[in-house]
């Protein structure tokens, strides 16, 4: 089978803190040899490691970034190129063990839940229901991504996006036909997948402010000094609820804004009462 790959395009091979599990489940859904991907090293920051689909294995090949001669190199056994698109444009015609480098390893895609604007520079803004190319998972709550519709690239917050579905995609379609109805109606049918939140929630309405418990961890974007970061048991104080999935709260004295995907009100009748 002949390589199918372009060495220069980062974008397609490399895939960033990958870990080894989730590269081995990747690639060994694939039926071809030669399937292939870059990722991170864990043991030697800096370093790379080369991961293959070869018979019926995966083989993990470490790329050690090296200086000769005051020039960054890349070794992989005792090869040694000048960059990794020359790396990888080597293996296209030469065996590593029992394969050559045939095409990247496939890339998750990702249906947006809710429109996102963005704040930064580096932030993907984007509308419900775009679809998005997953990059690099460079932190639990921030990945990077590219727009399937344009090819450009940015940050995205993982609370607004969903795994990619036809199905989904065509009731995210049809919520956006829906939408152009009075203002403060929302768009769709009980039965719809996905609905912005509403000032409401385990079918109570909520005066704001509003007492909430943190029921998952966030640790917000280093770049972004508007968002809280929360602690599973920490206790919120809501003061804003968006449509677009971002609410506004204060804890321990710092205000910002977080996923309304993270916090659960506290019942008043029963405040002690742990999240479920």
């Amino acid at each position: 089978m002949a390589a199918d790959f372009d060495p220069e395009d980062k974008n397609s091979w490399y895939f960033g803190p990958l870990s080894r599990g989730e590269t081995n489940d990747m690639l060994m859904s694939e039926r071809d040899s030669g399937v292939f991907l870059v990722r991170d090293s864990k043991s030697i920051k800096g370093d790379f490691v080369l991961c293959v689909r070869e018979d019926n294995k995966v083989s993990h090949y470490i790329i050690n970034k090296i200086q000769v001669s005051g020039a960054i190199r890349y070794r992989i056994g005792d090869q040694e190129f000048p960059d990794l698109p020359s790396l990888l444009n080597f293996y296209k015609t030469h065996y590593l063990d029992t394969t050559s480098l045939i095409r990247p390893g496939p890339r998750e895609r990702f249906i947006a839940k809710f429109d996102f604007t963005g704040k930064d520079p580096e932030d993907l803004p984007f509308k419900k229901g775009e679809i998005l190319t997953i990059l690099q998972k460079d932190e639990e709550q921030w990945w990077t991504a590219k727009k399937d519709a344009d090819s450009t690239t940015g940050l995205i917050p993982v609370p607004y996006i969903q795994k990619y579905d036809p199905e989904l995609e065509r009731r995210l379609q049809e919520q956006t036909l829906q939408s152009q109805t009075p203002a403060g109606a929302l768009p769709g049918d009980s039965n719809n997948i996905i609905k912005p939140p509403a000032s409401a929630q385990n079918g109570q309405q909520r005066k704001l402010p509003a007492r909430a418990r943190v029921i998952q961890q966030r640790i917000p974007n280093a770049y972004d000094k508007t968002a809280l970061r929360l602690e599973v048991g920490d206790e919120i104080l809501v003061t804003s609820m968006n449509i677009n999935g971002q609410w506004e709260g204060e804890i321990a004295g710092r205000n910002g804004h977080f996923p309304f995907t993270h916090v659960k009100f506290i019942d008043p009748d029963c405040p002690d009462e742990d999240p479920e």
